[in-house]
């Protein structure tokens, strides 16, 4: 990644510790849900110790389900070898103020073994590895990540007292594009816009979406590692400025039976001196290097699935005619195919529409960056675009449960390869969790359905 200016540097930050402003740092790192997880400091005492030396967490933060209960079949962590620590060493470059927690800053961390290796199977470090590969084709990536949400006027805790049922969307119809729907909660979407920007984010744009409530909150593209940092922090800074003013806001990627959170994420390339290598004369104004990137994308996304859509939940907006995708397709501008090339010129780029809301955005990138770069090395050709109904036609069609997902994924020679054997083993299991998880339980569903007719 190239040289770049933190959006606070620490020589600030020792200046706003002195003065008072800040007492807090926040150091954290993303978890296999894309989760910040991590400790509060006392500002002096980061600056005094953690800084230079890091700190450590306990390694069952990479080895436990959503809920935080240990589970077996981690190889990295376990009670037989007694669920030891590992290092958090923070990047400088993530400092940065947030300013819906008062006097606070926040950076994040990568995290290693005492010995000095790298932690391969977090998610960071996944990343990592993947742009490393990219570096060395003499390709950096820019991502752009687009993330829906729906707002409720009930508190977090009063959903979790309601168990999630009746609860009040921000908006009672379709405000897809709406500024009289936006501006009903405008309030909060501005707290929310105005304090990422504060936090170093470059906000673009706000604007309503389908299903009651529904919104999203854009971001400028960046380098692929710096756009993954800022989802994560603004995910949950929203989330916090949400609590704050007493409503609540999910990112899950189905909440019901309507339009689902998506989250499209945009990837172009550029070389050394900052050039678009995807833009090019041929057909639709791509280069043959952005051809064989896409062509590796089409080739490696069912096998990459549990990237893109690492949940039960997430599987449940892959519905027809829903604005999801179905098909394992690409065309130019058209939104009923998974991948769909937008852009002209310098900013000619795709988006992958496979990922939802909850999606843990280190991960799908790496997914991204590892499927293009099996398009260049295997100099793929890209098939014909799909021009119509991408849900009509005859294509592969995107996993339609974990269970497909994970099994595609755990026997692929494209991710061993990519990713190496711990990596794939460490998120078989992540998804086989879930799914035992699931099946044992009892849901709404089957109770109504059951309960007196059965």
């Amino acid at each position: 990644m190239a040289d770049r200016t933190p959006p606070l540097a620490v020589e600030e930050l020792r200046a706003l510790v002195a003065s008072g402003e800040i007492d807090t740092v926040v150091l954290a790192f993303p978890d296999m849900q894309g989760r910040l997880q991590g400790k509060r400091f006392a500002a002096a005492f980061f600056l005094d110790e953690v800084l230079e030396h890091g700190t450590e967490g306990c390694n069952y933060l990479l080895a436990v389900d959503t809920e935080m209960n240990t589970v077996d079949g981690y190889a990295m962590s376990s009670w037989s070898n007694g669920y030891g620590d590992f290092a958090m060493r923070p990047d400088l470059a993530t400092l940065r103020l947030i300013p819906w927690n008062d006097g606070s800053a926040l950076l994040l961390a990568d995290l290693a073994w005492h010995d000095g290796a790298p932690v391969v199977a977090a998610p960071r470090q996944i990343l990592r590895r993947q742009l490393e590969r990219l570096a060395a084709h003499g390709y950096t990536a820019h991502v752009g990540t687009e993330l829906e949400f729906i707002v409720f006027k009930d508190s977090y805790e009063e959903a979790w007292d309601a168990d999630y049922r009746g609860l009040t969307p921000a908006n009672q119809y379709n405000i897809d594009y709406s500024v009289l729907g936006t501006g009903r909660i405008e309030p909060l979407l501005r707290r929310i816009r105005r304090e990422m920007a504060t936090a170093g984010l470059t906000v673009e744009s706000a604007k309503g979406e389908c299903n009651p409530g529904q919104h999203e909150i854009a971001f400028k593209y960046d380098e692929a590692l710096v756009t993954c940092d800022q989802h994560a922090v603004y995910k949950t800074g929203a989330k916090e400025i949400a609590a704050q003013e007493g409503v609540s806001l999910t990112f899950m990627a189905k909440y019901n039976e309507r339009e689902g959170n998506s989250c499209h994420i945009h990837l172009s390339l550029r070389d050394g001196a900052g050039r678009s290598v995807m833009a090019g004369p041929g057909q639709d104004g791509m280069s043959q290097v952005m051809r064989h990137f896409l062509a590796g994308q089409l080739i490696a996304l069912r096998d990459f699935s549990l990237l893109y859509a690492p949940n039960i939940n997430s599987y449940k907006r892959f519905q027809p005619g829903s604005f999801a995708p179905t098909a394992v397709a690409w065309g130019v501008d058209n939104r009923t195919c998974a991948l769909r090339v937008v852009g002209h010129g310098a900013s000619t780029r795709f988006e992958n529409r496979v990922p939802g809301g909850d999606v843990n955005p280190y991960l799908a990138v790496a997914g991204l960056v590892a499927a293009g770069l099996y398009g260049i090395e295997q100099q793929l050709e890209l098939p014909e675009p799909c021009a119509g109904n991408a849900y009509a036609a005859d294509f592969a069609h995107v996993p339609t449960t974990l269970r497909e997902a994970a099994e595609l994924w755990e026997t692929s020679p494209l991710a061993k390869a990519a990713f190496g054997d711990e990596v794939v083993a460490h998120y078989s299991n992540m998804a086989r969790v879930e799914l035992a998880a699931f099946d044992a339980a009892v849901t709404d569903w089957e109770l109504r359905r059951s309960f007196e007719r059965l």
